[in-house]
């Protein structure tokens, strides 16, 4: 499989696109940087750097100390709700509209690519939309929850037992149906944008054959937020 790195070149960016019969879009973390939300690794400025992720985003956190569990998640809670997609969801949003891309799927639980208008889009890891209680499995949307936060440490179903977030947490597996709907795009693509994050589990899965035959001449292709906006105005593919 031929992968070649592109850093700003919209123009080699579109002429793959045009020439490609089905385009899928993966991002992570890196594409939400620009929308003021940080990453979760880089030195200095990841949400990891200050905080042991095994205590406060792993499921068996959520069960032994749900209080300090919320006392994380319902920061962050706050802190993505007001935020808004920048120009490379806005771009992949477009592209989908225009026909030239087949669906965006995501490792982001900030649901700026629902704000964006994308359609086809899996999140892999869940979103911040909604809350459950696993133990009788009300659902609610997150803004309930915020709410019993000004009240409450830990926001609880009114079975009397704590929501959690749904998003997969450490510890978690990943919604089968998610991971193969996933699987099947990434399989039968013949070019993976991959944005913000590098191709890694999901299309390795893809191209071994786990769950769909690959194509042999999909590509893909590393591409900063930047090229993606300025690939949106290119000719329609054919």
């Amino acid at each position: 499989m031929d992968r070649q790195l592109i850093a700003g070149d919209a123009g080699a960016l579109a002429q793959l696109m045009r020439g490609a019969g089905s385009v899928v879009a993966l991002t992570g973390a890196g594409i939400s940087v620009p929308s003021g939300i940080p990453d979760f690794r880089t030195p200095g400025t990841g949400i990891w750097e200050n905080v042991d992720p095994m205590e406060v985003a792993h499921i068996d956190a959520w069960r032994a100390n749900p209080e300090r569990f919320w006392s994380f998640y319902g920061e962050r809670f706050q802190t993505l709700g007001d935020k808004r997609p920048n120009g490379a969801h806005l771009a992949l949003a477009q592209l989908e509209r225009r026909g030239l891309l087949d669906a965006v799927i995501t490792q982001n639980i900030d649901m700026l690519h629902r704000r964006a208008g994308t359609r086809e889009l899996i999140e892999v890891h869940g979103s911040i939309a909604t809350c459950s209680c696993r133990s009788c499995g009300q659902r609610v949307a997150s803004a309930v929850v915020l709410a019993q936060l000004r009240d409450a440490a830990v926001p609880l179903c009114g079975c009397g037992q704590p929501r959690k977030p749904d998003v997969v947490l450490f510890g978690e597996f990943l919604s089968a149906a998610a991971l193969e709907r996933a699987t099947q795009l990434a399989a039968g693509a013949d070019l993976l944008l991959c944005i913000g994050t590098f191709a890694g589990g999901l299309s390795g899965r893809a191209a071994s054959g786990d769950h769909a035959a690959p194509r042999g001449r999909r590509r893909d292709r590393h591409a900063g937020p930047d090229a993606v906006r300025r690939s949106r105005g290119r000719p329609a593919r054919r």
